[in-house]
């Protein structure tokens, strides 16, 4: 029987749970236990599989509710979560010889342009536009759109 995409395999949980923050335990406001890592992770992955709305993550697969899947999801990503994975993962797979780095390509997603080329001027932003020709690049060429329209 195949397995549901968002099931988190045994073999794939070991590999992901070290990268997890570990969270502190709370001795002074015990309160409720948060709900189990691996768990969320089946609901963040059942959210993006699916395309349905955090809000609509159905209770009876005993993932949590959408807000916590959402929650844990930004708070993994603040973490660096995604990044440490792929390096892991892009190290087992290099290791086991299964990556051909002649397909590779590097851009400025993934790593800095250190010497690169010099930066470029920021362009302004929409409240230090004045609206005229004078103004902003988008101002001085739509201005010159609407003289023209004008004029023809």
């Amino acid at each position: 029987m195949r397995a549901k995409p968002w099931e988190v395999s045994d073999r794939a949980w070991v590999r992901i749970e070290p990268v997890l923050p570990k969270k502190p335990r709370r001795f002074r406001y015990p309160g409720r236990k948060p709900l189990d890592d691996r768990l969320v992770l089946q609901g963040i992955l059942f959210v993006l599989h699916t395309g349905i709305g955090w809000e609509h993550l159905p209770q009876e697969l005993g993932l949590g509710c959408g807000m916590t899947a959402w929650r844990r999801l930004r708070d993994w990503q603040q973490a660096g979560v995604w990044a440490r994975l792929h390096e892991l993962l892009l190290a087992e797979l290099h290791a086991a010889g299964e990556i051909d780095w002649s397909r590779a390509i590097a851009d400025s997603s993934h790593l800095q342009a250190k010497k690169g080329a010099r930066r470029r001027p920021t362009a302004p932003t929409s409240r230090s536009c004045s609206g005229s020709s004078t103004g902003c690049r988008p101002c001085a060429v739509a201005s010159a759109d609407h003289d023209d329209d004008l004029n023809g």
